[in-house]
This record gives structure tokens, sequence and C-alpha cells, in this order.
């Protein structure tokens, strides 16, 4: 018998020590004692060579055992080999030679099922704690852990097909953001609209998850082909997010481009634009996230700045250019943001906040007068819940009542479907402002109010109300008429969603709702706007104000 031959000699030797004879237990209990570290041999034979000659398996019947060894389990995968047993004295006291160890119990293949057990691994998170993210379901996607290491890796997207009929004017674009649609009595509402077809915010992505001593590191890569022009059919792939992110439940830290901590859909569309107030910002940023108390979760974040402001000459960002030069837009410090939330048996409260610095530097610049320097803080502020309406009646089912209200000043990059290059307005250019120079960070307000009803577990419908004001400066109305900076000034408005949604393979878990794998749907989208300045400010370009019909067709079909 293999690794067995030195231990039996021991024994035998312990068992002729006359004085010490009387301390040893039975006959029997030694066999059984012998069998049982047998077995253990005969498990690690596959996976240690011999280092003694084998001993015949009768010169057991001689030898007597040293206390039994821990029975060996077979442990999770990220659980460190097992450390060798005790080496315990032989029974011939001082001078007499020790057993020697037993072999380290190698690693095993880990199975699917022991995935659940690497202790510290956070199990992957729910696919749809945002509505951002509302096309992905809670399915784990296709997950497979990674022999002989700590780490698991999945694979999770999804195929998309979705189709759009304007009513009114012609808006060629799947992702339509409410401050750009046709002004009535422009040229595109004159045309009418017309029907489009896409597959490009089909999404796919990769994500990681590694145990480690300081808890589990996550990894994630994700795209879609949404980078391309609208009327193309030659999709363009584009990056969404890439980020790390190394802790527990307790605390952990973020590195790298995610979803920015503003970023709240709010509720459930069919429609791939950034609706009116919500926000889907993806950026640089580094995050810490921390569990405040049972339910309550804390997040502060630097992420990355993007000054937009809105002149006479145009909507300027820190990439565009001004007459062929450097753009007058300028970035000097990143954005700090912070979010505090609470859920509790399907109940959610949430507020968030930002502060930034916008700033204006003419040096340079074909921007007169020269050599200005501008800067103003924006900040704001949101608060939105989520009331579970079984809370008030079981009648209701799944069904979510949802609202939220913001005000800010200067974070219009924040609801790029509202105010776009408007973080705030600067009479710089304008006639008589060369020693007057200011830059003012626009206020702007809102609310949605939306109702999630569940006619059953697979068929729901979402049905929403969004308003929205910005309130400009006077000068604002000496931009030039029919100019993108007097068209783009979106005093008020509106929007509002209605769709029925089926889900073949949704399903209810634990009180949790899952859409499964496969979403077709249909969608009512209205949108309104009004021009600061009305039809003055639209010149020839309209009749001050905008109004759109727009139905939506969509079936995803997730992995």
């Amino acid at each position: 018998m293999r690794n067995v031959g030195p231990i039996i000699g021991v024994l035998g030797a312990a068992m002729l020590a006359g004085p010490a004879l009387a301390q040893q237990p039975s006959i029997a209990d030694l066999m059984q004692r012998i069998d049982a570290l047998q077995r253990r041999v005969d498990e690690l034979e596959g996976r240690e060579k011999p280092t003694t000659p084998p001993v015949p398996r009768r010169a057991r019947a001689a030898a007597a055992a040293p206390a039994p060894a821990p029975p060996v389990t077979k442990a999770p995968l990220a659980v460190p080999a097992a450390s060798p047993a005790p080496v315990p004295t032989s029974a011939g006291g001082a001078g007499a030679p020790a057993l020697p160890p037993p072999a380290a119990v190698a690693k095993t293949p880990a199975t699917e099922q022991e995935a659940a057990t690497v202790p510290g691994l956070l199990p992957p998170e729910p696919m749809g704690n945002q509505f951002e993210d509302a096309l992905r379901s809670d399915l784990p996607g296709l997950s497979l852990r990674i022999p002989g290491t700590n780490s698991m890796v999945r694979l999770y997207g999804f195929a998309k097909l979705s189709g759009y009929a304007d009513l009114n004017g012609r808006n060629q674009t799947d992702a339509p953001p409410p401050q750009t649609i046709p002004l009535n009595n422009s040229a595109a509402d004159q045309q009418g609209g017309d029907f489009g077809m896409t597959g490009r915010f089909s999404r796919i992505g990769v994500d990681t998850r590694t145990a480690t001593d300081w808890g589990t590191l996550e990894t994630r890569i994700e795209g879609d082909f949404g980078g391309g022009a609208p009327t193309s059919s030659n999709a363009v792939f584009r990056l969404r997010q890439a980020w790390a992110e190394l802790g527990d439940e307790s605390f952990r830290v973020l590195i790298g481009q995610a979803n920015s901590l503003w970023n709240e859909g709010i509720f459930e569309t069919l429609i791939d634009a950034t609706n009116l107030n919500q926000s889907f910002i993806r950026q640089a940023q580094i995050r810490v996230t921390g569990r405040l108390a049972p339910g309550l979760t804390g997040q502060v974040s630097l992420e990355a700045p993007d000054t937009q402001f809105t002149s006479v000459a145009g909507v300027f960002t820190p990439g565009s250019t001004f007459n062929g030069g450097a753009s007058p837009a300028f970035n000097s410090a990143p954005d700090l943001l912070g979010r505090l939330t609470y859920r509790d048996n399907g109940f959610e409260l949430d507020t968030r906040g930002l502060l930034r610095e916008i700033s204006v530097r003419t040096a340079g610049t074909a921007a007169a007068p020269p050599s200005t320097t501008l800067n103003a803080p924006g900040w704001g502020l949101a608060v939105h819940a989520r009331l579970p309406m079984r809370w008030l009646s079981d009648a209701f089912g799944q069904d979510q009542l949802l609202g939220m209200v913001y005000y800010g000043q200067g974070i219009g990059r924040y609801f790029a479907g509202n105010t776009s290059g408007q973080d705030a307005l600067t009479n710089l250019g304008l006639p008589g402002t060369s020693t007057g120079v200011s830059l003012d960070p626009l206020p702007t307000y809102g609310a949605i109010a939306a109702y999630r009803r569940f006619w059953t577990t697979q068929v729901r419908s979402n049905i929403s109300y969004a308003y929205s004001r910005q309130d400009y400066p006077s000068y604002a109305l000496a931009f030039t008429p029919g100019s993108p900076s007097a068209t783009q000034l979106n005093r008020d408005m509106q929007q509002v969603f209605v769709n029925l949604i089926w889900s073949p393979f949704a399903n209810v878990r634990n009180g949790v709702f899952g859409s499964g794998w496969l979403d077709v749907g249909l969608e009512y989208v209205f949108t309104r706007r009004d021009l600061f300045g009305g039809a003055t400010a639209a010149g020839p370009a309209g009749a001050g104000f905008g109004i759109a019909n727009r139905f939506v067709a969509a079936a995803v079909g997730r992995f």
C-alpha cells in the first residue's frame, strides 16, 4: 500500500513499547482507525507519488494507529487547499519517531453548483435596479466558473429590434431627445412623419467576479452598436461601460467608466431616447459605496466634467471648435456627486445631489472679448420614491407608483433630453457686452409621475407624465431668431408615455418580478416643447413650439 509503510512501521514500534501498551486503545478501535486512515490515503493516491515502498496489507494487523485524522470534506473553490494535519508524537515518548504529516489535500475542479459557495464572492447583481438598464432582466446571464481559480465570468446582453412611426414632423432618429423635436410649421413638420427600423441598440457585455482577501473584485466591459448614424444600417460599436469595483456589501470602491450617480430612469420604456427628466449619463469616475444601516446605502463619486454653455455664437463644449479654433468651454475640476438610497420590501426612497464648476476661458480662442475668464458654480438636488401598491392592498399585485422631483442650476448636461448644451448661458459676443460679460448657470426644475401596472405576470403597462421648466436670462431674447442658440431654448417641456409589454417568460420569485428572456411591446410617446420667446425666437424655423406623436414597437431577446 502506497504512503502507508512508514506509518505502519511507526505504529508497530508503538505497539511493542511495553510500558505504554496499557495506555493504547483496543485492537478493534485501532483497526477502525487504520481503516479510516487507509481510506484517506486511497483518496490521495491519484494525486501523490509514492515516496516509500509499499507495505503488505497484512502488516496492518500488528500495528497500532494514532488518533484519527479529521475527515476530508470537499472544499468549495476559492478556499485554499487543506493544511496538513498536526503531527502527533509516538506513544513511546521523547526520542520516538513522529508520524509524518499526511499529504495536503489538492484542489479539485469546481462545479457550477459550487459557485454560490465561494466565501466573499458577491452574486451577480439583478439587472434592472435602474430602468436605464430596464432592457436587461434579472437573469444571471451565461456564467461559468473558471476551473482552478476563484473567479466567475458572465456573458450577457440582448438583441433588440425597434421600429417607429411619427405622426407629425419628420424626425429621422430612433433616439429623439425631446429638446429637438421639429417645431410646428418648420420644414421637417411640413414634410410629415416617416417610419424607421433599427437593431443598433443591441447590447453585449462581459462581467467577471473574483474572490479576494479584500472582497469581490468585479470588472465589466459593455457596449452596444448605437454609435453610428440613426439612418444607417452600418451600426458602429461603442463603449458603454468599462469599470472595476472591489469590496463587499458593506464597502466597495469603483474606478472606470460607469453610470453616473445622477442616473435614474424612473420608469420603463421601449424607446432608446434620453427621455424628459431622465438621465442616462455614463462617464469616467471614482466611486465609493457603503452600507450605512440596514436598507440604507450611501455613495460618493468624483466624475468627469463637461462644461456646456450657449451664447449667441452657438452651443459649446470643450470638444467643439469656434471659428476653426479651440472652444472657450473649459473643464477645471471634476464633478462631485452623492446619493442616499433606502430600500425595504419593494419600497425605495432615493435622494441625490451634485456640485460642479462651469468655466469659460476665451484666451487663445476666437471669442471676444479676449482673455476673459468666467467661472460659475452648478448644483442640483433630486428625490424619487417607488411605492409598491401591495402595501395598500394585495389586489394591486406587483403594481408600482413612482414619482420624482428635482431642482438645480447649471445641471443641463445631466438632463441631456431637456437642455443639452445649456449648463449656462452667457452674453459673450452680444453687442454692448465687451465690459459686462456674465456667465449664468441655468435654473431648471421638473417632476415625473408614473404608474407601473401588471395586468398579469406576463403583461404589464407603464404610464407617465413629465414636466420641466428652464428660466433663461432676458438677454437670451437677443439671440438670432431661428438660430440653434434661439431654437433650443425650451422654456417649458412635457412628455407622456403609455406602453404595453408582453414578457411570456416572466415570473415572480420571492416577491421580485423578473421579465425573463423575451419582451415584445408597443408604446405611444407624446412630446411638446415651447420656446423662450415663442414665435419670435423661432423666426422662419417654426411657430415657437413643437408637438410630436410617435409610436414605437420593439422586441428584445436576452441571453
